[in-house]
């Protein structure tokens, strides 16, 4: 018997549970895939509101064939905690993916695993992605590699169906996404910056740039740590 596909997901406090949750929704469906919800401490994480219990510590998973690491307001503390990173960079080592969703991929550059790579990350926070010598890329889905990440974080299962696709055909791609109902049809085309309303766009601005600058010195930080 086949040994089942070993998917680890790295939480954090203060993570976005959609950049996770959606994804898991898909890869859980995936034939032969054992995924696995991790964190540093173990335990306990809130994301929004909603709390995910009896984690197991990244520190007692061996490896895995994919990690997954999501985004969040709480990435800009995670690419400063030195011993998350450590497991980041250690499951890293021997996967055959590394992937992220959202602002996750700052949270890979802080591990200094995208150098040179192109990269997805949320659009208001994207530009960073330079420091740690990454190329950012706009897409919804970027891959170059064995690296795949994704946009902001809904684009999480687009990056999940892409990764299906990849390990198992596009057809048990279409079949989960057929089986998930997933045919988005937003009431408005306000979900990239490029079309949403200028007031719209102002508005949201101004409330990610309350902590803009708190995380751009944290990525520099950890840029400089590499």
């Amino acid at each position: 018997m086949s040994q089942p596909l070993q998917i680890v997901i790295a939480l954090f406090p203060g993570v976005t549970h959609l950049d996770f949750t959606g994804p898991h929704q898909i890869l859980c469906r995936l034939p032969g895939a054992k995924v696995t919800v991790a964190s540093l401490e173990g335990g306990e994480i809130e994301a929004d509101g909603l709390v995910f219990a009896r984690l197991p510590k990244l520190s007692d998973i061996e490896a895995c064939d994919l990690l997954l690491v999501p985004g969040g307001f709480g990435t800009t503390e995670a690419m400063g905690n030195m011993d998350f990173i450590a497991e980041i960079r250690r499951l890293a080592d021997g996967a055959r993916y590394v992937t992220s969703v959202c602002t996750g991929s700052l949270v890979l550059g802080a591990a200094g695993l995208l150098k040179g790579k192109r990269a997805a990350c949320h659009w208001a926070w994207r530009d960073q992605l330079a420091l740690f010598g990454a190329i950012p890329d706009p897409s919804r889905v970027a891959r170059d590699g064995r690296y795949i990440t994704g946009g902001g974080v809904t684009a999480g299962i687009d990056f999940a169906l892409t990764v299906v696709a990849e390990l198992a055909g596009d057809d048990m791609a279409q079949s989960i996404q057929l089986a998930v109902e997933y045919a988005p049809d937003p009431p408005f085309n306000a979900g990239r910056p490029e079309t949403a309303p200028e007031a719209v766009l102002r508005r949201v601005s101004g409330i990610y740039g309350k902590g803009m600058e708190e995380r751009e010195a944290a990525a520099k930080k950890a840029a400089e740590a590499l």
